[in-house]
């Protein structure tokens, strides 16, 4: 045995010291096999995770290549032919060792994988098991172009690096693991602070975040007329619009609160502006998907989406030994109670004052509110959908609207009276000025005014003598 091979024994033995990461012991392996005359020219090591989407990962180191291939496994992989008619399922799933020439007569089972690696000049495949303490078995292999292949020197190489090997990759697939539950239940920033030790209670940092709350339209009746399995199965398609497109944006989802889910995008020193247009297109794109899920099912569903500015308390709060991480504080307060209005404003989205002169489009001003808790009145703007979202919703439902006070959360104070005739569908001509509006860069409070029901437009425009 060589001393190299020796060396990397020691190394993986003694928990692979300087290697941070799985890429980094995947590429010390094809290195150092090869220092040790191992003629190695492909390592790759699959390893399965617990994860809602996630089925494995799978790890390729090339000889000659700089970086080590990582590949995130779906779980419908797991059931597919390319998984199940291939020699990783049999040495993960039995146990199995497997060491099969490439350039002689075809095996009795020729594997798919080994057609491909004949094309790109490999001689010899080796894989074997890596058990887990826990008795869950992975797959590390190893392939060679070298036209001798592996010798029976080489392999006995191999199978002593496998015992500490296996005891290295369960260490980090565990961290993995941990990583990947706290992301799913907590979200990624959440669980990254909970992982480098922010779990005492009381332990909480103040930031400045766009706050989203949003809220089922409806909720407590279709309840009462639901089973619980359609009640879980409408609440996972209506979070599902928005998750993906919040965290494409950049925003981190904190809580499901029943029907109802807040999430923040933090902010950085002078990027508000910036953020506010991400909170904005990722509503968007909720809103997309909302009104796809709705064309294919019997059942439309809407939300109400209310966006906000402020401070947050960003930490842990709970009992000595259940805490939640999670934001609280008056500006989540603020964008609930803001939410409350959606419904009976008639709008799916409004922003806070406060956020809006940030926006950097022209929005409509509904007023000032008092909130139930909350000291001052709140401004509150409304933006309109994208002409193909609003149309097939409005379209689709014309709900006739009543006459009613409209005061935030039921709370004293000021109350808007407002009388609303049930909408007409949306002509070219309504298509027309609200692209206009969206589109030209006039305040609300200039002389140009536009009602859907009157089918009307006012217009001065003001002229400069010499």
């Amino acid at each position: 045995m060589s001393s190299s091979a020796d060396s990397l024994f020691d190394w993986l033995l003694d928990g692979a010291p300087g290697a941070t990461q799985s890429i980094h012991v995947v590429e010390r392996l094809g290195v150092d096999l090869n220092a040790a005359g191992v003629p190695v020219d492909h390592t790759g090591v699959f390893v399965t995770t617990l994860h809602p989407t996630v089925f494995g990962r799978r790890f390729r180191w090339r000889k000659g290549d700089p970086k080590v291939t990582t590949y995130e496994l779906t779980a419908a992989i797991q059931a597919s032919p390319a998984y199940t008619e291939s020699p990783v399922y049999q040495v993960t799933a039995h146990r199995a060792t497997i060491h099969q020439r490439l350039d002689g007569p075809p095996p009795a089972k020729d594997y798919a994988v080994f057609h491909e690696m004949r094309a790109e000049g490999y001689t010899d495949y080796f894989a074997e098991p890596l058990v887990f303490t826990n008795d869950e078995t992975h797959a590390v292999t190893f392939a060679t172009r070298s036209p001798e292949g592996f010798t029976a020197e080489h392999i006995a190489i191999i199978k002593r690096i496998g015992r500490p090997l296996a005891r290295l990759a369960e260490i980090f697939a565990l961290r993995r693991v941990a990583s990947n539950l706290l992301d799913t239940y907590v979200g990624r920033h959440c669980g990254d602070r909970i992982l480098s030790g922010r779990i005492t209670k009381g332990d909480i940092e103040t930031l400045r975040a766009i706050i989203w709350f949003s809220d089922l339209r409806g909720f407590t009746a279709m309840s009462a007329r639901s089973t619980p399995r359609e009640i879980v199965d409408t609440l996972n398609e209506l979070f599902e619009c928005q998750v993906p497109a919040i965290e494409r944006h950049g925003g981190e989802v904190l809580k499901f609160i029943g029907d109802g889910m807040l999430a923040i995008f933090p902010l950085e020193k002078d990027d508000i502006a910036k953020r506010c247009k991400d909170a904005l297109d990722a509503a968007d794109e909720a809103f997309t998907a909302l009104d796809e899920r709705n064309e294919k099912s019997k059942t439309a569903m809407q939300f109400g989406l209310a966006l906000h500015v402020g401070d947050v308390a960003y930490g842990n709060i709970g009992g000595a030994s259940r805490l939640d991480f999670t934001a609280i504080g008056p500006a989540v307060n603020v964008a609930a109670r803001l939410e409350g209005l959606t419904g009976k404003l008639g709008q799916s989205i409004v922003l806070s004052s406060d956020l809006a002169a940030h926006a950097g489009m022209m929005l409509e001003d509904l007023g000032e509110f008092d909130l139930k808790g909350v000291p001052d009145k709140q401004g509150l703007r409304a933006r309109a959908r994208a002409f193909s979202s609003s149309l097939k919703t409005r379209n689709r439902k014309a709900q006739p609207q009543r006459k009613e006070s409209i005061d935030a959360a039921s709370g004293p104070g000021t109350s808007l009276a407002s009388e609303w005739r049930a909408p007409p569908k949306m002509t070219s001509f309504d298509f027309g000025m609200s692209s206009f509006r969206r589109l030209i860069p006039v305040p609300m409070s200039s002389p140009l005014s536009w009602s859907p029901h009157k089918r009307s437009v006012g217009c001065v425009i003001f002229g400069a003598t010499g």
